[in-house]
């Protein structure tokens, strides 16, 4: 019996000489290969000042720093999401204020967010569900009209394309991750992008200590010469995990074109199938396909059906609204809660071949 799960680490093959050279040279920390891979993000995904940082949760949280959040401000984001994009605003003793999402596609519904801003109300996040890009045009029309900050939460995302313009382009800030099972790993990490140059500058600061070591040389005493003026952080990536990042954006354009190709064949294949409910594909954007997600009735015993053929079926993220900390589950979320009983995701990964898919689609043909 085939075993397929729904995620896989993608390490590429010249990986390991990569790190093998850096655990050689023994400069492990922050170096000439984070410059590196950030320069590369940029060549390579078209993404705007991208910032190597230790994780995607460091990225969101320096964002909601740099956007001015103070406590008692409130800001909108989904609650389909994982639980860091919420996380990081209780961070600054701030309010996360949840928006329902469309049903459709599971992103964020730019009329609920119309609906939930306040005087209080300081920014919007934007988690674009599976890699699939938001409404950004909407999002920013409300965001301007109302002036307020803008933060996408790409996590699922890099590569993908909101008409014609990268992810990493668009807002005041995004923010990606690469931890282990996302489409670029460097084992943990992630990378904010600032749209301003200033706020760039101030991003570089923050991510260590408040100190922009470019500028803090060295005293004859052997201690570095700074003046801290703001709070910061220790955010920054490693040249280890650089070492990895840089290995794993070769061919990433190509696994994206693969990738796209699974979810060709998986479209085509469930499109007709009775019980089930593709999601919504938009033609002005690219999903980065980080999931294949879509609508299913008797759920559970579709996941049930297909693990009894060695198949993963998962729904990664319930609205995250639940949590006490969040103040419990929102009734006013009708899509949220509707998404929640109905959406399931089935494998979609680097090491997938087409016979896997396959194999899928003849197992779901079979009923549950």
């Amino acid at each position: 019996m085939k075993i397929i799960p729904i995620f896989n680490t993608f390490i590429h093959p010249s990986a390991k000489d990569n790190v093998n050279a850096v655990l050689s040279s023994t400069f492990l920390s922050e170096g000439k290969l984070v410059k590196e891979f950030e320069t590369r993000l940029s060549s390579d995904l078209g993404i705007v000042n991208p910032l190597a940082l230790n994780s995607g949760t460091s990225a969101l949280h320096l964002a909601i720093v740099l956007a001015g959040v103070k406590p008692g401000d409130e800001v909108i984001c989904p609650a389909q999401t994982f639980v860091a994009t919420a996380l990081v605003v209780c961070q600054e003793k701030a309010i996360p204020v949840f928006a329902d999402i469309k049903y459709e596609d599971g992103n964020i519904d730019p009329k609920s967010i119309e609906e939930k801003i306040t005087e209080r109300t300081k920014a919007i996040i934007a988690v674009h569900w599976g890699g699939n890009p938001c409404d950004m045009d909407e999002i920013h029309a409300i965001a301007g009209k109302h002036n307020l900050m803008v933060i996408e939460d790409a996590a699922h995302a890099p590569g993908a394309t909101y008409k014609g313009k990268p992810i990493g382009a668009i807002s005041d800030f995004t923010c990606f991750s690469f931890q282990a099972i996302k489409h670029i790993t460097t084992g943990d990490g992630g990378a904010i992008c600032c749209l301003d140059d200033k706020m760039a500058e101030e991003a570089l600061k923050r991510r260590w200590f408040g100190i922009n070591r470019a500028n803090s040389p060295l005293s004859v005493l052997g201690e570095r010469v700074y003046d801290i003026t703001e709070v910061g952080y220790k955010y920054h990536l490693n040249d280890y995990a650089a070492a990895l990042g840089l290995a794993n954006l070769e061919g990433f354009k190509d696994r994206l074109m693969y990738r796209q190709k699974l979810v060709d064949r998986y479209r085509d294949g469930l499109a007709e199938v009775s019980g089930i409910t593709l999601f919504k594909k938009s033609e002005d954007r690219e999903s980065a396909n980080w999931l294949f997600g879509f609508h299913v009735e008797k759920r559970e015993d579709f996941i049930l059906a297909l693990k009894a053929q060695g198949i993963t079926a998962s729904v990664v993220h319930d609205g995250i609204d639940h949590n006490s900390l969040f103040g419990g589950t929102r009734k006013d979320l009708v899509n949220q809660l509707k998404f929640n009983e109905t959406q399931i995701h089935i494998p979609i990964h680097d090491a997938m071949k087409g016979d896997d898919v396959d194999y899928i689609l003849n197992v779901v043909k079979k009923g549950w």
